[in-house]
């Protein structure tokens, strides 16, 4: 599986691993069920609300890297 980058849609992370949930929102986005979560990037979440998106993008890869979803 690729990595999940800053372009990636949030919806499609959330497709990969429910439990990437509890990262979203440490991190202050609550807004995942929210129809712009559906075709809007990780990076332009981020931006739209004030979140290093690099942070956020490498805590989720650990955390599918720590469920074997990565290499």
């Amino acid at each position: 599986m690729p990595r999940i980058t800053p372009d990636t849609i949030i919806a499609d992370v959330l497709k990969i691993d429910r439990g990437t949930i509890p990262i979203f929102l440490n991190n202050g986005l609550h807004c995942l069920g929210c129809p712009s979560a559906q075709g809007e990037s990780i990076e332009e979440a981020c931006a739209l609300h004030g979140i290093d998106a690099q942070k956020l993008v490498d805590e989720l890869n650990e955390y599918l890297k720590s469920k074997g979803l990565l290499d």
